[in-house]
């Protein structure tokens, strides 16, 4: 089956008048650790995206050692320590009434590909996985999603590769379309396949991202996206087409910080500052 090409970009969440921060989505971030690298910082990207992206609440759940660092750097979200390999991830997600749980930036190799499978097997609500817990899932070769439809992976070439070695399959990664159409074919989720001209694909519809510069080409700016996808899945967008509109809201954040930062001085966090305005731009064409 060929799938449909999308190039509408979805709506926008709708919000009632009334809303509260319990009506628009509760994210859960999993990730950061201190170790030898001390990756704190990349957690707290996820979370502050996440908010400007119009998500409600935000807890990130993390080492309790890098847990007062984390929450220094995401001040507008709780912390809760998190001890891998002896907290059920689904039950703390079930605890703090997460509609989306976003996996894997800054957590290193304190996870395993198995307790990120038994979060694929166990969650119902949203999930988007990056990063290490992708490293984590290429580990453990061939992992399956209870719900793929509500699952997301945003693997750049790196971990896409891994991915597809640890499910046998041979497809040249730089065959972008053909690599991340057949990681969807076998896994029935979303694939994010980043870089330039982001793909996203479920197998069924498939996306060619056209915003964004290579000014974003620099650390970060991946936990940026998962924060902006995680924020509208949990806003009752479906993953594909929070992932849609994730990766065009993100590049054209990109866009707005290079015209008037340029693209060397470019940082993750400067595409945080520029989502109000990407957001506002959407909005107002909505309204035309």
């Amino acid at each position: 089956m060929t799938p449909q090409r999308v190039t509408e970009i979805p709506k926008l969440p709708n919000r009632a008048i009334d809303a509260h921060k319990g009506d628009v989505g509760r994210v859960l971030v999993v990730g950061g650790s201190l170790g030898k690298r001390g990756m704190i910082g990349a957690p707290a990207l996820v979370a502050n995206a996440a908010l400007r992206s119009g998500a409600g609440l935000v807890q990130i759940a993390t080492e309790s050692t890098a847990q007062g660092y984390v929450g220094v750097l995401s001040p507008c979200s709780t912390t809760r320590p998190l001890a891998l390999g002896a907290d059920d991830i689904t039950a703390l997600a079930v605890e703090f009434g997460a509609d989306v749980v976003a996996i894997g930036p800054g957590l290193g190799d304190t996870i395993s590909g198995a307790e990120v499978e038994a979060l694929l097997q166990g969650f119902s609500g949203g999930i988007v996985a990056d990063a290490d817990a992708l490293n984590a899932l290429a580990t453990k070769g061939k992992w399956s999603a209870r719900w793929p439809h509500n699952v997301v992976i945003t693997p750049h070439p790196g971990e896409m590769r891994r991915l597809l070695d640890g499910w046998g399959i041979t497809t040249d990664v730089s065959k972008r379309q053909q690599a991340a159409l057949a990681l969807a074919a076998e896994t029935g989720v979303t694939v994010v396949l980043k870089g330039a001209g982001t793909i996203v694909t479920n197998n069924e519809e498939i996306y060619i991202n056209q915003t964004g510069n290579a000014g974003m080409a620099t650390a970060g700016a991946g936990d940026v996206l998962t924060g902006v996808i995680a924020a509208l899945i949990g806003q009752q967008i479906t993953a594909f087409s929070a992932a849609v509109l994730g990766v065009h809201v993100h590049g054209l954040a990109g866009d707005g910080a290079a015209e008037q930062l340029g693209r060397i001085s470019l940082m993750a966090t400067d595409l945080i500052e520029y989502l109000p305005d990407a957001f506002g731009d959407l909005e107002h064409g909505e309204m035309d």
